[in-house]
């Protein structure tokens, strides 16, 4: 399996007119996946290590492989059809019946919310990998621009503290 996925991190989450456009990547290319608002802001939350005063789904799910004795392996985002991108959570089990590892269909953007949240490997299938338009240049368009609005902010704020 090693040579068959990619190891990738999220590189920044930005908004969109419909939700957010999550960017994917390593050294090699950098990816976008869109993904619903909600499930965006989660994974920009645990991108930031935001703490919450409430549980997120995320943050549920999470208790609840932690109170069944499961362990999140890594997630594989597995598939691309049509700009629709699959996914798979593979978990490990182990009681005093033996280990099992169990593999659930999965949203991509819920995978990475979680494997965010536990500190998990995000992989993607080579073939996926390879398909994928390399959004860089646009990623690093959207982190300059962002960084240069946090400037300015900080600006502002100094500015008015004066």
């Amino acid at each position: 399996m090693k040579n068959d996925v990619v190891e990738v991190a999220v590189k920044g989450v930005m908004p969109t007119g419909n939700g957010c456009a999550v960017f994917l990547g390593n050294d090699e290319k950098n990816f976008v996946i869109y993904v619903d608002t909600g499930v965006g802001n989660a994974i920009s939350m645990n991108l930031h290590k935001v703490k919450r005063e409430r549980p997120l789904s995320h943050d549920l799910m999470a208790n609840i492989l932690l109170g069944l004795g499961a362990t999140l392996e890594r997630v594989v985002i597995n598939d691309v059809n049509e700009s629709t991108f699959y996914a798979r959570i593979l978990l490990r089990m182990e009681n005093e019946l033996g280990k099992k590892i169990v593999e659930i269909d999965a949203r991509p953007s819920d995978s990475i919310a979680l494997a965010l949240r536990l500190g998990k490997p995000i992989l993607v299938a080579r073939h996926v990998f390879d398909s994928v338009e390399d959004m860089t240049e646009i990623l690093e368009r959207v982190l300059r621009q962002q960084q240069e609005e946090a400037d300015e902010e900080d600006w502002r704020e100094e500015e008015e503290e004066d």
